[in-house]
């Protein structure tokens, strides 16, 4: 048993190891000192983090209702909260390109208010987050699913409206479950790849500057660039992970 355990978990860390050991240290300097990489990440943090707490607003709402209510099409919306997760992420940046796009309704709506969604930030963030929502909404669900009913039902007895009952009493304590379901989307968001290069190539987020100094220049130009992000992205997780976990105690 632990030999197959530490075959599956040699299969994930060995791949990031190697990229360590076979980058040249001056390569990773040179890297971390490259504006447009700095740029690069800079971008792909703050739009994820954005669009997550953007996302959170209506999210978490839409997973309170899913938990606590008995409806005919549950099954079915739940379903339809997976799309993201389920279909090719190339395929759902060609169906939001097509929503969004210049000469669609929306982009035109977008394009009278001085708004671009096509090679903007804003882009970018719709692309993240449409592939990402579903990790806040589906961890949020678990979490108002935990809280007991009857706590709930005891404030509404006692005169406390449902919106007071959800912000006093569901949200607290279903608070780590809503915060982890924001971390795991924000992480999935910063590694987003084939939603956002259909959408926004540019301005470059790290994951396409990645693939681009790969396809430009080759896996020496491309590995230092991958071993910065993949640094950063751990010492992120790290950190919302720990504060989570202080949250919970």
């Amino acid at each position: 048993m632990y030999f197959f355990g530490g075959v599956a978990l040699l299969f994930i860390v060995a791949p990031v190891l190697n990229m360590f050991f076979s980058t040249e240290l001056k390569g990773i300097f040179d890297a971390a000192r490259d504006t447009q990489v700095k740029s690069s990440i800079s971008l792909t943090l703050g739009v994820s983090l954005v669009a997550t707490i953007i996302c959170a607003v209506f999210a978490v709402p839409l997973a309170y209702i899913i938990a606590r209510k008995t409806f005919r099409f549950k099954n079915i919306l739940l379903g339809i909260v997976n799309i993201p997760i389920i279909i090719p992420h190339s395929a759902a940046g060609i169906a939001l390109l097509g929503l969004v796009s210049r000469d669609t309704m929306v982009g035109q709506l977008a394009g009278k208010i001085g708004l671009s969604f096509v090679d903007s930030p804003l882009g970018i963030g719709v692309a993240m987050a449409y592939v990402s929502l579903p990790f806040l909404i589906l961890s949020a669900i678990s979490g108002f699913s935990e809280v007991p009913e009857r706590l709930e039902q005891a404030a509404q007895n006692l005169g406390a409206s449902k919106t007071k009952v959800f912000f006093r009493i569901s949200l607290p304590l279903a608070k780590k479950s809503v915060f982890t379901g924001m971390v795991l989307m924000f992480s999935r968001g910063i590694s987003e790849f084939g939603a956002v290069i259909m959408l926004a190539y540019y301005p470059t987020i790290t994951p396409i500057l990645i693939y681009d100094r790969f396809t430009s220049f080759g896996l020496a130009y491309a590995k230092p660039v991958a071993a910065i992000f993949i640094v950063i992205c751990l010492v992120v997780f790290l950190f919302f992970y720990l504060l989570t976990n202080r949250k919970s105690k």
